[in-house]
This record gives C-alpha cells, structure tokens and sequence, in this order.
C-alpha cells in the first residue's frame, strides 16, 4: 500500500512526535507529584536517559509509548502496512535497546519501573497508586 502523504509532509509529521514530556509522561509526573515524590527528569548520566528518576528511591521509570516499544498483546502496538521491512527492523532495535538500558541501570542498582501508554489510559490513579507502593516496597526492602 502506497503512503497517501508526500515524503515532505510525512516527514513533518514523524517530526512532530515527541521524545520526552508526552502526555502520559506529564501526567504521571503530576500525580506522583501530588503523592508527595520528589524526581529530576531525563538524567543523562544514567544508561537511556529514564523519564522520571527518583534518587532517594533509587528507582528509574520509563513512560513507554505502546506503538513504538512493542507493548505485547496491545492495541496500539499495531505495524503499520506499509515498509513492514523498515518498521520491523526499526521496531526490533527500539525493543533491544530497552532491554539493553535496562540491564545496564539494573546492573548499577537501580529499580526499574516500566509503564505503558495504554495502562495511564485505562486509569492512571491507579497505576500512579501501584507505582507508588512499588517505590515504597523497594525502599522498605532496601533498610533490611
């Protein structure tokens, strides 16, 4: 199937999606916020660049769009139909890259969160609730 945009105007528009200070990432800062955590944001001395970094937690969270790092068995996880090669490709070296930044911060102590798109979409208190009892529980675990 042939792309109904002109490479120009298909290029603005790949231009305009965002890397960082998406919605879903605004919003979970705001409610974890509001539950009293204190973060910085995009530290890039730590492996991938973690959207919200909690140091007196020692917790890194990644604010993970579902169509761009493969969230498995979601909707918006969807391949395009066109350049299914140049997609798959690029969809495989975002997922290997996650991974890869993943164990790297692990490997360095930190506890790392993942949090998809479409779970801020269903109900985002109550991830922002799960999210916090994980800090929390992790904190705990670490006094032992």
């Amino acid at each position: 199937m042939a792309d109904i945009l002109t490479k120009a105007k298909r290029s603005w528009n790949m231009s305009r999606i965002k890397g960082k200070d998406t919605k879903p990432e605004l919003l979970l800062r705001r409610l974890l916020h509001r539950r009293g955590f204190r973060f910085c944001l995009h530290d890039k001395k730590l492996p991938g660049r973690p959207d919200i970094v909690l140091p007196r937690y020692r917790t890194v969270i990644f604010v993970n769009g579902c169509f761009w790092h493969r969230h498995s068995g979601c909707r918006y996880a969807y391949t395009p139909k066109s350049r299914q090669e140049f997609w798959s490709s690029k969809f495989e070296a975002t997922v290997k890259r996650d991974k890869e930044k993943k164990e790297k911060l692990k490997k360095e102590e930190w506890n790392v969160i993942v949090v998809w798109e479409c779970e801020l979409k269903k109900n985002a208190d109550k991830m922002a609730d799960k999210i916090s009892s994980m800090i929390k529980k992790k904190k705990d675990a670490s006094q032992l």
